[in-house]
């Protein structure tokens, strides 16, 4: 089930139905959110506009970190530490571009997109 970006069918201002001149179009359909968190690697692949592909991480265990020495570490995340995209995301664990994620290595900032890159790349946080 696809959720819609507009109502295409309005209401009048005397509160009459008002048809849609057209029906919405696919590229104007909504999908859910994608919510990557801590577990074992999962990836889902879907077509997008154009018939390009964007690989979406369901669950992601290990990050590349970039260390600040011209270095990119592979690292194990322990947990989400915070997340201000949404306060219920931190509780839950999920993963999003700005979360900051307790590593093997130490605090970390998220600056992918993992729910559309596929991958998790972050910053080593100066303690």
């Amino acid at each position: 089930m696809r959720k819609s970006v507009e109502n295409l069918a309005t209401s009048k201002i005397t509160g009459g139905r008002r048809v849609p001149l057209r029906i919405r179009r696919k590229y104007e359909t909504d999908r859910y959110p994608n919510e990557p968190i801590n577990a074992a690697q999962v990836t889902v692949t879907r077509r997008v506009r154009g018939d390009n592909k964007k690989t979406a991480l369901k669950s992601i265990d290990f990050v590349n970190l970039a260390t600040g020495e011209a270095k990119v570490k592979k690292s194990k995340i322990l947990k989400v530490l915070e997340n201000d995209t949404n306060n219920d995301y931190k509780r839950r664990g999920i993963i999003t571009k700005g979360a900051i994620l307790e590593t093997a290595e130490g605090k970390c900032r998220v600056v992918s997109k993992p729910g559309q890159n596929g991958i998790v790349n972050a910053i080593l946080l100066k303690e």
